[in-house]
């Protein structure tokens, strides 16, 4: 049972309009998303056309966060991709002098945070070498 708000908000909107809402809505995240990730793509140096490609994406984020390529494969597995994707995360924010809070921006919140990261002041440190250790 709904209360208060979300109760009357049910009331009066069906599905179909609550679709037309929140699916034109997912659609612009979804654009800010590849626009930022080419943007920073680019700051690493790979091409910026990578961030539309499914699958290259994981690799040119591999090969910016220096993990081996194979990992792409990780990716592909379930539960396991989401750990990965954590460390990936965290790689991606080592790679751009970025801590632990930002590091937490971009796994909670990645569509403000790969912007910030896109498009602010961040400069690409290469850590191919880095992950050797």
């Amino acid at each position: 049972m709904m209360f208060g708000p979300l109760n009357l908000l049910a009331q009066h909107i069906s599905e179909d309009e609550l679709m037309m809402v929140l699916v034109p809505i997912q659609i612009v995240v979804m654009i800010v998303v590849v626009v930022a990730l080419w943007k920073v793509f680019t700051k690493a140096g790979k091409p910026g056309w990578a961030a539309i490609v499914p699958i290259y994406n994981s690799v040119v984020l591999l090969q910016i966060v220096g993990r081996p390529i194979w990992w792409v494969i990780l990716l592909m597995i379930p539960c396991v991709s989401s750990v990965i994707a954590i460390i990936l995360m965290i790689d991606l924010a080592k790679s751009f002098g970025k801590g632990g809070g930002f590091t937490a921006g971009l796994i909670l919140l990645p569509f403000i945070f790969l912007p910030i990261l896109g498009f602010g002041s961040a400069t690409y440190q290469d850590q191919s070498a880095d992950s050797a250790a």
